[in-house]
């Protein structure tokens, strides 16, 4: 039976002073284990713990208005998939290295995970046009999974995307394109970096491929979903290996 309660979630918002920010979560997030990390774009969080601590801790930062709107994805796990509690200050949450993308200015249009997955349904978006399921993680990510049929890149990094997708312009021209991605902060990137560079119709998948898993299940999606912790992979229901998930045959 799942023990430990496990937390994903990220935001893009203005943060002045990063380093008091940090300090604040080695205090408030002490009693857990996991990754926080702490820019001058906003905050990206990996935690695992005791499910009522983490849950009332994360509820607490919430009252923050800075982080009100955070999209916070749970899962549960039989042993904590993190060693210890790391906490850093960096310059990006996740590295693009275009500084001319801000995030916390604008986000990108979104679709929502049940629009997404009656598009896969039906072949088009709603005005008929096709879509491009655009992954823009890296090829260790996919070899693990990713939606069928979609395009991927030759990339081992998030900044050499720009230049991968140069390399489909001509693939991706008069469709409707959804990046995504584990949970949502490198498709939210890609989609505002693909609409400044030219790119007419670029969604986001909204909560990224964990927040498609939390509200349609695997619908469209091939094997399982990489995360950054020992847990290696999850299934669509959210379980890891040691948990009692299980490869589908073939």
């Amino acid at each position: 039976m799942p023990t430990y309660l496990n937390l994903a979630a990220y935001c893009f918002v203005a943060i002045d002073d990063t380093a008091s920010l940090a300090a604040h979560f080695r205090q408030v997030f002490s009693a857990f284990r996991g990754t926080a990390l702490v820019a001058p774009e906003g905050i990206n969080l990996f935690l695992a713990g005791a499910p009522g601590l983490l849950r009332a801790a994360i509820e607490t930062l919430q009252c923050d208005a800075r982080f009100a709107a955070m999209d916070c994805k749970w899962s549960q796990s039989a042993s904590l998939p993190f060693r210890k509690l790391l906490v850093k200050s960096k310059r990006e949450i996740i590295r693009f290295d275009r500084p001319e993308i801000d995030a916390t200015a604008q986000r990108a249009p979104a679709v929502d995970p049940t629009t997404l997955a009656r598009w896969i349904a039906q072949g088009a978006d709603d005005e008929g046009r096709d879509i491009v399921l655009l992954d823009t993680r890296n090829q260790q990510e996919i070899e693990h999974g990713t939606f069928a049929g979609a395009m991927t890149l030759p990339i081992s990094r998030f900044t050499e995307l720009p230049a991968a997708i140069e390399d489909q312009r001509a693939a991706l021209q008069n469709r409707t394109i959804v990046s995504f991605c584990t949970g949502g902060i490198r498709c939210e990137k890609a989609a505002l970096w693909m609409r400044n560079a030219g790119f007419d119709r670029v969604l986001q998948l909204d909560g990224g491929i964990l927040g498609y898993f939390e509200k349609v299940g695997g619908f469209g999606y091939d094997r399982r979903c990489f995360v950054f912790d020992e847990r290696v992979s999850l299934d669509a229901q959210l379980r890891a290996m040691d948990d009692g998930a299980h490869e589908p045959p073939g």
